[in-house]
């Protein structure tokens, strides 16, 4: 966990995207997820996050319903999302906490 505790406590914002192969709505989102990630550039990190490679995670940031979402910023969890997201959610949920 304490890798986890460093990807999270920049003042670069960080989008969490938690996912499973398995899950059809998961595998769509790589490809949006990855488009926010083209967009934003370094302004802000983008990263996926297998549950079943990371139960310990999972657990502690008690992910329960799948594509789960978040963003963190100086070790602050500031937005969370869960279900399928568009570009244009996800891109508006970071643009709050890019400077």
């Amino acid at each position: 966990m304490s890798k986890f505790g460093d990807l999270i406590s920049g003042n670069v914002p960080v989008l969490l995207h938690f996912y499973v192969e398995e899950n059809t709505t998961c595998q769509r989102m790589h490809q949006v997820v990855k488009e926010v990630a083209n967009h934003f550039g370094n302004k802000a990190r983008v990263v996926e996050i297998n549950v079943n490679a990371n139960r310990e995670i999972v657990r502690a940031l008690q992910v329960a319903s799948l594509p789960d979402f978040m963003i963190y910023k100086n070790a602050e969890m500031l937005w969370r999302g869960q279900g399928g997201q568009t570009f244009g959610s996800l891109k508006s949920a970071l643009e709050n906490f890019t400077a």
